[in-house]
């Protein structure tokens, strides 16, 4: 199911900066933009920006950019408002605008100067209090003392300036991927991609132009950036963000915000569905107002079941209902979203696990339980051998393909990468789709009930004996070993074996330090055992690791193949397969 382009709402114009100029002229007093300040304020001190003053501040950064058409310009500013600023005004430029984080996010340092070398920027904005630590990481860099830092919170008046009159082919920005097996590769994203992948998601998710988005998410992330700044920008409606620190540290102000807003609507990865059922405390619960909500989208990471029917038990008193979660599922390389849910409960279905690692649904009493991730918008979606190109009927699983004018045009100065990711296209007889060009996601899915259902990534896929078996399903069975292994701590992985690949797990145990070594071997057991009842599989061996030491890519979810190289390194001790 796909719906006409010409059949989805409009944006409010063409381009980002169109789209911006339209709300100052025509709503210029309206609040656009509010940031909720938890670092200097714990209630939350409100900064908002009007429309008209959102304009204002961004043709000023725009007006003191050195930049000619085409040039990029990086953004590194902590979460603010003024991250809103330096984004639209690197655009407003005429510039291509590369989403980052500024230099003091712990443990990031090293993605930062990979994706400035690669796509080197000519001026980098930033805030007056990081300008310094910026300065400071340029200058480590190869050429890094020519490029130009703006302070977005400091730029002068507006100074008059040939403003750049975009096209909607143009390029507006680079979405670096977080992927972490490979060096960064930015997406290439016009206007036109952003603007329609805005238009799906809204009728999608059947949100109106008159709710508020609400985002903790990072703006350097594809949902952060699509949910807390250009929706609203396209679509006219108030942003209201705060620091992913700030959720961190009491998840409670991410639902307290949503219930300040009728009609809110906000997106987070499954890990936070979790966290907020757990640490939000039963007083704070009773004055939570999730009524309010309109909806909020569970993507960018597999979807728990378990976690859902936690989440809504837990704020069920406080007015929320299952109807308002929206499994998603999307990626940088489409803008962002893919399929979003209706306004249904999620639907969850139990599939049978050999067959499903055979390559064909078919439901079970028992078996792997999936979360229906809804249908595309605007957009198709096909399932696809991806040794031979052939698309798959329902009900087969296979690659995840995307076409539709969502999609990125290729990554930045990868033309082999690009072609191959971007540039695929079916054989074989394929009925009313397009032979191509099509996206391959790398994702492994299967269409069922006419819900698309993802199942993993290839490249994570354990094949052992000749069976397929999905990583994050070990990984939930082995974190059901034991209370103080954590979901969403656990990387399962395969790795070279004497005649086949054998499959290792590592997992974090937050009371690591007080385990004995006959505590370690005991739990290694019932790790095995369970996987082994639940999967068929014989682990080859379990690792049990302090808090913090499984690697996470920069959007937080587990990064396995970085796992696997630590783990062969020895980091974590003697491996035991070489």
């Amino acid at each position: 199911m796909s719906l006409a382009p010409e059949n989805l709402p409009a944006t409010a114009g063409p381009t980002l900066p169109d789209c911006l100029r339209h709300w100052a002229d025509t709503d210029g007093d309206r609040p656009a933009v509010t940031f909720a300040d938890f670092a200097t304020d714990r209630a939350g001190r409100r900064r908002t920006l009007t429309w008209k003053q959102l304009k204002e501040r961004v043709d000023a950064v725009a007006s003191a950019l050195p930049v000619r058409a085409g040039d990029r310009v990086a953004v590194l500013c902590p979460q603010s408002a003024d991250y809103v600023v330096a984004f639209l005004g690197a655009i407003t430029a005429g510039a291509i605008a590369v989403p980052l984080f500024d230099p003091g996010l712990p443990g990031h340092a090293g993605r930062l100067a990979a994706v400035l070398t690669d796509c080197s920027p000519t001026a980098v904005i930033t805030t007056a209090a990081a300008e310094d630590a910026v300065r400071e990481f340029l200058a480590g860099l190869p050429g890094g003392e020519h490029v130009t830092v703006v302070a977005a919170d400091k730029a002068g008046p507006v100074r008059a300036w040939p403003a750049p009159a975009p096209a909607p082919d143009d390029v507006a920005y680079l979405q670096y991927t977080s992927g972490s097996t490979r060096s960064p590769a930015g997406v290439v994203l016009t206007h036109e991609n952003v603007l329609a992948n805005v238009s799906q998601a809204v009728h999608g998710l059947g949100i109106a132009p008159t709710g508020t988005t609400v985002s903790w998410l990072p703006l350097f992330h594809d949902m952060g950036l699509v949910l807390g700044l250009i929706t609203p920008l396209a679509m006219g409606m108030r942003s209201v963000l705060m620091d992913p620190l700030a959720f961190i540290e009491r998840p409670v102000r991410w639902l307290e915000l949503l219930g300040d807003h009728n009609g809110s609507w906000s997106a987070a990865p499954n890990f936070a569905f979790h966290y907020a059922a757990s640490r939000v405390r039963e007083e704070d619960r009773a004055k939570l107002r999730l009524d309010r909500v309109a909806a909020i989208v569970n993507g960018a990471e597999p979807i728990n079941p378990g976690v859902l029917d936690r989440f809504h038990d837990t704020f069920a008193e406080a007015g929320y209902t299952p109807d308002k979660t929206r499994p998603a599922y999307g990626l940088a390389e489409a803008t962002v979203f893919v399929t979003t849910g209706p306004g249904v409960p999620p639907r969850v279905t139990t599939f049978d696990r050999a067959a499903l690692g055979a390559g064909t649904a078919r439901t079970a009493d028992d078996g792997l339980k999936l979360v229906a991730c809804g249908v595309p918008v605007g957009q198709q979606v096909a399932l696809v051998d991806p040794e031979t190109g052939v698309a798959l009927k329902d009900g087969s699983v296979g690659e995840i393909w995307v076409h539709g004018p969502n999609v990125g045009t290729g990554y930045w100065q990868k033309p082999l990468e690009s072609t191959e990711t971007f540039g695929a296209r079916l054989t074989g007889d394929h009925g009313d789709l397009p032979a191509g060009p099509w996206l391959r996601t790398g994702d492994l899915g299967v269409r069922y009930g006419g819900e698309v259902y993802i199942a993993g990534r290839i490249k994570d896929l354990l094949i052992v004996d000749g069976r397929n078996h999905y990583p994050q399903d070990v990984e939930a069975t082995a974190a059901s070993a034991d209370r103080d292994i954590r979901p969403g701590s656990v990387a399962a992985f395969a790795v070279e074996g004497t005649d086949t690949e054998a499959a290792v797990v590592v997992a974090e145990h937050r009371g690591h330090t007080a385990l004995t070594t006959e505590d370690e071997r005991a739990l290694a057991v019932t790790i095995r055992r369970l996987v082994s009842d639940a999967h068929g599989l014989a682990l080859r061996d379990v690792v049990l690791v302090p808090a913090g030491l499984v690697p996470r890519t920069s959007s937080g979810k587990i990064a396995r193949s970085a796992c696997r190289d630590r783990y062969l390194a020895g980091d974590y001790g003697k491996a035991l397969v070489r």
